[in-house]
């Protein structure tokens, strides 16, 4: 029986007539309602007729997540007083409940997708919902563009709608209504309970999350909030938290206090998920969810919402090749949302744990996937759809070019793609596989190896990491699935099932086998090596063991697939718990944590194994070495097979440790295997070597006599006071020339020794302005030396701002101004010195030095030196380098 009251109850019935007058016009719509409103549950249902009101249709509910899928399609059977399977039914990853008279069906983005690549017209479908639109997630998107393009193409009367709490209505609008206009936008007010805000932010600063690192600090402060919210308010406690790590912790730390700790998160078991969602009988309940419980389903009975204030979300490191989840904090639009969950059955307050003052600061929306996610499943749906570049597609936001680039290569590389970026038929398999494109390209080729029953397996354990207590190793892990009980266990096992079912199909052959090619990022291409083999058929049989390795160890099996998966991350040992992958990030094993003592990689096997494909890796914030997470043992031969594509030998010259070397090397990527000295290198790259190592090592390598630097020293000059045609000598500079000025030299040079040879200032005079004849007066407008009243030479410095001219101050008696150069514009400051040689004083006006300050200098250097003259009128005396009495005997 239909829960009629129950219906009539839920506000966003009132924006129902300009919803169907919207799609009934233009076909689209943008629907924004409150947390609580019933736009998932009410309107599928009055969308498809369920209700009494309208025709019959069949109408497709897109969410982003398994478990409000599930959720959704209970919550909206149970509105018709039927249970999930029969008008209403849903259908995830590897669990569909749904029949011959369902109406309205759930579905995930992904599954979605899915069927779009299949049946692009979505034969029998009469209205796509898609929820949570403002989530903008990766597969949200796709699907959106796709259904676009079928609107555009094959089937105009498609009804689409985009729903969400909060959203950029006017962005999706714009979408929605392509070159006809913006899609209408309809709302919903409702009737919202009212939710008080408390700020909680912690007494003490703590540090700010990265990478999957949160502050233990903040996890026990948000411990301390909900102890404290348990004695305030009443009601069931919803507390958000970024990962199942920080779930567990906080869950620890309520230990002992009088309600029910459950955690709900995406990998918990489907029955916890559906006992949180059911409600409680009687017992207080405090439920630690993910971003899972942000949107899309109801937890009956909360009235209190603690809010962390993080999020946890994907990242792609394109210069490493690493793809992981990191911490960022949460936008102000899903505080929105996570405060909504408090007031969606009475009043209810929401906790934040961080100051008021921030709260302005925080992004107004997530930040969309498809600007910083990993885009390779991406890049294969949009070839498979028929638009590689995606540049056809109504997409809110363009892919990064270089992200779709390097998505490219990797798709090019395991074969999925051709040279024009088109779907190969192997690719096409891969996307119908429902896993990432590397994955399925592990499953491909290893099911050739170890039998599809295994690779799918172990392409279970890599689509879905495994607890952290399943420990780094990958075959251990694999173990410990096979005999554990415990809920993730249990979804592996399913998605084991299914992995083995599609990898069994009929299909395209294997790319790659042991022995044959890998890719720069990925590994192989259709039809290389000896996997287009009679191998090509093992394990055709679902479930089947078969294979050019069948018998092979779990520790074999589970390393080969890994790196056929992720070939660039295979890496060797370098020290204790040390690696060097081979796309040439250095590696190390996660230790036992700060403050225990223990050695990285300590109580794992990996420890001192030679080789290692490694599975999961995370590179920590400010850290220049990936850190690994689950790897497997493997060897060369394994290495070599998997990243056959990275394999290269030829000669190599370059400068390593101060000297030129030259090698014949064999390499896997950046992992050298093996090198011996090259007898007769090629001179051009001996050449390029030199000068390399002259550039990495600078001028200093060269003989630099004082007679150079001098030289060197007046170029300088005058480049800074007259400028052109006088060149730039500073090292950046000289170094930038350096074929100018020293390209004989160069020419001949093939070892260190030989620039140790070269005289640097005999090659500065090439840099002299020869050609426009001004190289002549350079001795006059930077003289080196400059004549004084003693007939003396006394040489010039000019290796400060000005020059200096340091001469006995007896010297210069008769001179009465100060020399200048550079054509007279700059003075040279002059250093007097004392008969034996010290400082005396420093002018750059001589005239004015005479006039005022000689007497008291005279005076004290009278009773210093009495056997030297000492004039009253040094202008007028008669200069000399010698005492009283030689200037006598003349």
């Amino acid at each position: 029986m239909i829960a009629r009251d129950a219906l009539a109850q839920l506000p966003v019935r009132t924006a129902l007539p300009a919803l169907r007058e919207a799609l009934d016009g233009a076909g689209t719509a943008v629907l924004c309602a409150p947390p609580g409103t019933g736009k998932t549950t009410l309107v599928p249902l009055e969308l498809a007729g369920l209700t009494g009101a309208g025709p019959r249709r069949r109408v497709l509910v897109a969410e982003p997540r398994r478990i409000a899928a599930r959720a959704a399609a209970r919550r909206m059977a149970w509105l018709l007083g039927e249970k999930a399977g029969e008008q209403v039914g849903f259908t995830v990853r590897g669990e569909r409940r749904a029949g011959p008279r369902t109406a309205v069906e759930v579905v995930t983005t992904g599954v979605l997708l899915q069927r779009l690549q299949r049946d692009p017209e979505l034969a029998g479908v009469d209205v796509v919902v898609l929820d949570e639109c403002h989530e903008r997630h990766l597969d949200a998107d796709t699907c959106a563009a796709f259904l676009l393009d079928v609107r555009e193409t094959l089937r105009p009367e498609l009804r689409l709608v985009a729903a969400s709490a909060t959203t950029d209505a006017l962005g999706w609008a714009r979408l929605l209504g392509g070159s006809d206009g913006a899609a209408q936008v309809v709302e919903a007010a409702g009737v919202s309970h009212p939710v008080d805000v408390v700020w909680a932010p912690p007494e003490r600063p703590v540090r700010p999350a990265h990478g999957l690192r949160v502050d233990p600090a903040l996890l026990t402060h948000v411990a301390g909030v909900v102890r404290r919210a348990l004695r305030e308010r009443s009601g069931d406690v919803l507390c958000f938290l970024p990962g199942v790590g920080e779930i567990g912790r906080v869950a620890g730390e309520l230990a002992g206090v009088d309600a029910e700790v459950l955690q709900v998160h995406g990998r918990a078991p489907a029955e916890v998920q559906d006992a949180v969602l059911a409600g409680g009988d009687g017992v207080r309940r405090v439920v630690l969810a993910t971003s899972v419980a942000e949107s899309s389903l109801t937890v009956p009975g909360v009235r209190v919402v603690i809010d962390s204030g993080l999020a946890r979300v994907p990242r792609m490191d394109h210069a490493r090749g690493l793809s992981a989840l990191t911490t960022v904090r949460a936008s102000r639009a899903a505080a929105r949302q996570r405060a909504g969950r408090a007031g969606r059955e009475a009043a209810g307050v929401v906790y934040r744990c961080w100051a008021e003052g921030e709260d302005a600061r925080l992004p107004a929306f997530p930040e969309p996937e498809i600007k910083v996610a990993d885009l390779t499943a991406f890049a294969l749906q949009t070839a498979c759809w028929g638009d590689p570049s995606a540049s056809g597609l109504a997409l809110l936001d363009p892919p990064p070019a270089g992200a779709l680039a390097a998505a490219r290569e990797v798709l090019t590389a395991i074969g999925a793609v051709d040279g024009d970026g088109r779907a190969t038929p192997r690719g096409a398999r891969m996307a119908r596989m429902g896993v990432h494109p590397r994955l399925a390209r592990a499953l491909l080729d290893g099911a050739a190896e170890v039998g599809v029953k295994r690779a799918a397996e172990v392409v279970a354990l890599l689509s879905e990491e495994p607890p952290r207590a399943y420990g780094d190793d990958l075959a251990a892990a694999w173990r410990t699935a096979r005999r554990g009980g415990d809920g993730y266990a249990a979804r592996w096992r399913q998605e084991a099932r299914r992995l083995a079912s599609v990898g069994a199909e009929p299909g395209v052959a294997p790319g790659v086998a042991r022995g044959s090619g890998g890719g720069a990022d990925s590994g192989g291409s259709a039809g290389s090596g000896a996997a287009v083999d009679a191998r090509a058929n093992a394990g055709a049989g679902a479930g089947a063991n078969t294979g050019a390795n069948a018998g092979a160890s779990d520790d074999v099996v589970a390393g080969l697939v890994a790196a056929l998966a992720f070939p660039e991350r295979v890496a060797r040992a370098r020290g204790v718990g040390g690696y060097l992958m081979a796309s040439g990030t250095g590696a190390e094993l996660a230790g036992a944590g700060p403050g225990t003592g223990a050695r990285a990689g300590d109580g794992s096997r990996l420890r001192d194994a030679g080789w290692l494909a490694v599975a999961v890796a995370d590179r920590p914030v400010a850290s220049v070495s990936a850190r690994v997470r689950l790897a497997a043992v493997i060897d060369e031969e394994t290495a070599r097979a998997a990243a056959r594509a990275l394999y290269s030998s030829g000669e190599e010259v370059g400068w390593a440790d101060g000297e030129v070397v030259a090698r014949t090397v064999t390499r896997l990527g950046a992992i050298e295997l093996s090198s011996r000295p090259l007898t007769a290198p090629n001179p051009e790259l001996l050449r390029d070597a030199v000068v390399s190592g002259l550039r990495r090592e600078g001028l200093g390598l060269l003989r630099w006599s004082p007679a150079a630097q001098a030289l060197r020293q007046r170029m300088a000059f005058l480049h800074r006071e007259v400028g052109v045609p006088w060149p730039d000598v500073s090292d950046a500079a000289l170094l930038e020339r350096a074929w100018d000025w020293l390209g004989v030299e160069l020419g001949r040079a093939r070892r260190r020794a030989d620039l140790e040879r070269i005289d640097a200032g005999q090659a500065l005079n090439r840099l002299l302005p020869w050609a426009t004849g001004d190289a002549a007066r350079f001795d006059t407008l930077a003289p080196e030396r400059i004549e004084v009243p003693s007939g003396s030479h006394i040489r010039v410095d000019y290796g400060g701002e000005q020059p200096v001219l340091a001469v006995k101050l007896q010297e210069l008696f008769g001179w009465h101004e100060s020399p200048r150069v550079a054509d007279g514009r700059v003075p040279v400051l002059v250093h007097l010195l004392s008969p034996a040689g010290r400082p005396a004083a420093v002018t750059a006006d001589l005239a004015s030095f005479w006039r005022d300050g000689y007497r008291s200098v005279r005076a004290e250097l009278r009773g210093r030196y009495p056997k030297h003259p000492w004039p009253e009128d040094p202008t007028t005396a008669e200069p000399t380098r010698h005492t009283s009495a030689r200037l006598k005997r003349g």
